[in-house]
């Protein structure tokens, strides 16, 4: 069997080294959302009488940062399976430092016109591409850094990583409204976790620059595949990668990113409690994923899969009905979402990886996932919305169901992979 060049030698290290980075990457782009209203009001003033303005706002908050991460999964996927994961790693996490600082330094509209907006929007191109390199890339690493019967329980660590980065962002932000007074926010304070993400990017690329490379002796010396060697020569997995994903994009968008607004529209919370509920919930989701990332490692695969896809197709429907407005009655059902989302989130790296041989594995992971994320994942709060405004609220824990139970079809079918050698 090939070996890899550094099996599991220093597996704490290649951990952090993964997980540091990823937090930093997910730090740099929740940061945008969550300061997006300060961004608009000095990038995309609404009187500027320039329809070029509106425009550009539209397509940079709403498509650019999704919709350029299938090109970053390719692309990056493709320099991870050419020149190693670690070179991967380290052009993802210096690319969303780049960009995070570019958006730090944009200028306001009243100081450079329409070149503002097009600075952001490049910045933001630029992150929705490292974003989209970052889980092809790290993914990759993290599973091929397991040691044996651990792949489930490093796997987990990606959104553990992903989630603390979210809360970072949203600490630091809520932080800087609270001490800054409004006209200092709108003049300079919003910059300021650009600027620290850029910082923080460096940490994460010299910690990163340590790292093993995780690609065996033959792998590295094998005539490199071709940009779409993978969507060509492996179409089945590929679209296999889209069958998993597609439930577990929606409910995770759904539950960690859209709950709290779907229920000041549709139960009238408190948007103060709603933020809160968020909060906690996420803290929680974050120390439920290597728990059942050590359950699939144990168990396999395929039953967590299945907890969280039957689960959502049951449950999906009675607990976004079950919305009051009261606190409590959020939090209960975000945290009850954030169980069944574990049985996906903890493991769908090692689930991913498990599909492809290491020569096309980067690229092969990082297109149809990235792809099915921005189709379902993040379009999930505008497709929401969109049934509040067409007057059918009812229909989004449909829309949910639905997705869930198709990819709970595919998981049924899928080969358990948890106690196999990983395909080299």
């Amino acid at each position: 069997m090939t070996q890899l060049s550094t099996p599991t030698r220093r597996p704490l290290r290649q951990l952090i080294a993964a997980s540091v980075g990823n937090a930093v990457e997910w730090y740099d782009w929740y940061a945008y959302t969550f300061l997006a209203t300060y961004i608009a009001d000095q990038v995309f003033p609404k009187g500027s009488g320039n329809s070029l303005v509106p425009l550009l706002s539209t397509f940079a908050v709403f498509a650019v940062g999704f919709f350029m991460r299938p090109v970053g999964g390719l692309l990056m996927g493709a320099i991870a399976d050419r020149r190693g994961r670690r070179a991967a790693l380290t052009v993802t996490i210096l690319l969303m430092g780049g960009s995070s600082l570019l958006v730090g330094l944009t200028p306001t509209y009243a100081s450079a016109g329409t070149l503002a907006p097009v600075v952001l929007v490049g910045a933001r191109l630029l992150q929705g591409l490292s974003v989209g390199g970052e889980f092809a890339a790290s993914t990759t690493f993290l599973v091929e850094s397991a040691g044996p019967g651990r792949r489930g329980l490093f796997s987990s660590f990606q959104y553990v990583s992903t989630t603390a980065g979210q809360l970072a962002a949203s600490g630091i932000a809520a932080a800087l409204v609270s001490g800054l007074g409004e006209a200092q926010m709108e003049g300079w304070g919003w910059r300021v976790p650009f600027v620290v993400g850029a910082a923080l990017s460096l940490v994460g690329f010299w910690i990163r620059r340590g790292a093993h490379e995780t690609r065996s002796e033959e792998q590295q010396q094998a005539a490199p595949a071709g940009l779409f060697h993978a969507l060509r020569h492996y179409a089945r997995q590929s679209l296999l990668i889209c069958g998993i994903t597609a439930g577990g994009t929606i409910a995770y968008y759904t539950w960690t990113s859209y709950l709290p607004t779907y229920a000041e529209l549709n139960a009238g919370i408190d948007k103060a409690n709603a933020l809160l509920a968020g909060t906690i919930s996420l803290a929680f989701f974050a120390l439920l994923q290597p728990l059942g990332g050590m359950l699939s490692d144990r168990y396999g695969r395929r039953p967590l899969l299945l907890f969280f896809g039957v689960g959502f197709a049951l449950l999906s429907v009675v607990l976004l009905r079950s919305l009051t407005g009261s606190f409590g009655s959020l939090l209960l059902v975000q945290c009850t979402g954030m169980v069944l989302l574990t049985g996906f989130t903890s493991i769908s790296a090692a689930v991913n990886a498990e599909v492809f041989p290491a020569r096309v594995r980067a690229a092969g992971i990082g297109f149809p996932y990235s792809l099915t994320v921005a189709l379902f994942g993040g379009t999930a709060p505008y497709v929401g919305t969109l049934f509040k405004e067409i007057g059918s609220p009812g229909l989004f824990p449909w829309y949910v169901t639905a997705l869930c139970l198709v990819s709970s079809a595919v998981y049924l079918r899928l080969p358990e992979t948890a106690h196999k050698e990983l395909e080299r």
